[in-house]
């Protein structure tokens, strides 16, 4: 079963690769969009193949995330109850995190020369895009004290 797992991961991974590499090929090399938004900015004409793609990528990093934490959940629970739970802290942190990121997040709209839209009229998106922001502020602040203190510790074993 081993074997299946890591040949079908080796052959995803190769294949969102490629994937990738075409779309990347196509956003940089694929010209300008017939009518550009503003004049002087640049435009590429596979912009929207590309977004499309990182929508793609994370949504199915999203799906396979939540998959396997639930395949793991659900086995650690068979085995140790106890130590189950307390995988269920980290979750329960994150969404504490995800709460008080969505509280401090702003409703008020941006100035943003070249936009008509109405997402940044929304309080909704704004409020859940500083909140992405701020979550990732505090993700990449926590690596790096994690960090700083697994080589202390390391140091002083």
């Amino acid at each position: 079963m081993s074997k299946l797992t890591y040949r079908v991961s080796y052959y995803v991974l190769y294949a969102i690769f490629a994937v990738i590499l075409v779309v990347l090929a196509l956003f940089y090399l694929g010209g300008e969009a017939a009518t550009p938004v503003v004049s002087e900015m640049s435009n590429p004409a596979y912009t929207d193949a590309l977004l499309y793609l990182m929508y793609g990528l994370l949504g199915f990093a999203i799906v396979v995330t939540l998959i396997a934490f639930i395949i793991q959940f659900g086995t650690a629970l068979k085995d140790n109850p106890v130590a189950a739970l307390k995988s269920l802290i980290g979750v329960i942190l994150l969404a504490i995190v995800l709460i008080v990121a969505w509280s401090m997040g702003s409703a008020e709209p941006m100035e943003i020369q070249g936009f008509d839209g109405t997402e940044n009229r929304d309080p909704f998106w704004l409020k859940i895009t500083d909140m992405f922001i701020y979550t990732l502020y505090f993700l990449i602040g926590a690596n790096i004290v994690a960090m700083l203190f697994s080589g202390i510790k390391r140091r002083l074993s």
